[in-house]
């Protein structure tokens, strides 16, 4: 086993929280691979309505687990831990039994726990994508404050802390902060295997007729709107085309409700909300074309998750981590603006074997990706800083391939 023995994972959410989603994930199977190998993991976040306050989940295959710590809310989930982090110096709290941890990685979702400001353990800050387009969603007084907190504050709390990210494109993002790139690592997604009892999707498995598919949280971030713009455009050319959009949010009686004004019905577009995850991937390979119209992505587990059934996704350049997990016009294509997205997935339909080809590089992409692995990343970067170190670059993959220009 190596060095380090005690981690402390700080996060805003878990994925029982009503709006948790891929980054939350992602540290959670960090968590899992971490306390399958040996390690004593605790992972503190907030507290949903309804949630334990603490409990222990096992590792997968392992008789290992994660101690599950929640407290907070929205804003003060990042003083209560802080506050726990201090009392569990000297033994007292929730975070007692750990006491003083080997290192924190503390995720900065927008803004961070500034943890080393409570430990003097090593920090690791891993930031999925910087937030400055979401920030305005937050309201006038918030987007400024936090935008200062996550541009200047932030890297300069952190100014000699190993940062951790999930994709080339947020790297560089981050180093436009002012972050040394010397200290940026890309650990990237992993990604679950198939449910048992459902098929990669394949020919058996397309919908009769042309399908495209949104996999997403329902926030006014993602954009939803613009795959719904593009269905009305679409449906004109392709009076069979329906949507399938899969997921919940507190934004979603406001898509139906967009959809409805858009003359959309439910032989049009249909919201599934939240679905287990067999019926979540036997959409997905039904599915001809998935469309992911977010904002901003730190990588897009969704696109990933769509190339396991050869499902090419259309994206958007300015989504930054779209343009690590989409090698564009080879697994999906990048555009901009709705206008370009209704370009893109009208040539994919037009041209089923482009679109073949596309979906099946995906998949093979895909193939490629795994949760051991990152997990396997994670703990090289977090003995590295134990050991006084920094780490930068790709851990555990290569890097791409160089790609032409545009």
């Amino acid at each position: 086993m190596c060095a380090v023995a005690r981690i402390l994972l700080l996060c805003w959410r878990d994925s029982t929280h009503p709006q948790g989603g891929g980054s939350e994930r992602y540290l959670e199977h960090v968590a899992d691979g971490l306390a399958a190998a040996g390690h004593t993991v605790v992972y503190r976040t907030s507290r949903a309505r309804g949630a334990a306050r603490s409990e222990a989940r096992a590792a997968v295959g392992t008789g290992s687990g994660v101690t599950v710590s929640r407290a907070g809310g929205r804003f003060t989930v990042y003083p209560r831990a802080l506050g726990a982090i201090l009392a569990g110096r000297v033994g007292l709290g929730p975070l007692g039994t750990l006491r003083r941890p080997d290192v924190v990685v503390d995720t900065q979702n927008g803004i961070p726990f500034f943890a080393r400001l409570a430990t003097r353990a090593p920090v690791v800050v891993l930031v999925h994508h910087i937030h400055r387009e979401q920030w305005p969603v937050a309201g006038w007084l918030v987007a400024r404050v936090g935008w200062w907190i996550e541009s200047w504050l932030a890297p300069r709390v952190h100014s000699h802390s190993q940062y951790v990210t999930v994709s080339l494109p947020s790297a560089d993002e981050l180093a436009g902060l002012g972050v040394d790139p010397a200290r940026i690592a890309v650990v990237r997604n992993g990604l679950d295997p198939l449910p048992a009892g459902v098929s990669p999707g394949g020919p058996a498995t397309r919908a009769g007729g042309p399908r495209l598919v949104v996999l997403s949280r329902l926030v006014p971030h993602k954009h939803v709107e613009d795959a719904l713009d593009v269905l009305t455009v679409l449906r004109a050319r392709h009076p069979g085309l329906v949507l399938d959009v899969i997921g919940s949010g507190w934004w979603s009686d406001r898509l139906r409700e967009y959809a409805a004004g858009l003359g959309l019905d439910a032989g049009a577009v249909v919201f599934h909300g939240h679905v287990d995850e067999a019926t979540k991937h036997r959409i997905l390979a039904a599915a001809s074309v998935h469309l992911m119209p977010s904002r901003k992505e730190g990588w897009g587990l969704a696109v990933s998750e769509a190339a396991q059934h050869g499902v090419p996704t259309v994206g958007y350049h300015h989504a930054a981590g779209l343009r690590d997990s989409i090698d564009d016009g080879e697994t999906g294509i990048l555009t901009d603006g709705v206008a370009g997205m209704t370009a893109a997935t009208e040539r994919l339909l037009a041209d089923p074997g482009l679109r073949d080809r596309m979906g099946e590089a995906a998949r093979r992409k895909a193939a490629g990706l795994s949760w051991p692995a990152t997990g396997s990343a994670m703990a090289e970067v977090l003995v590295a800083v134990t050991e006084g170190r920094r780490t930068s670059g790709v851990i555990g993959g290569a890097q791409p391939r160089p790609r032409a220009p545009r």
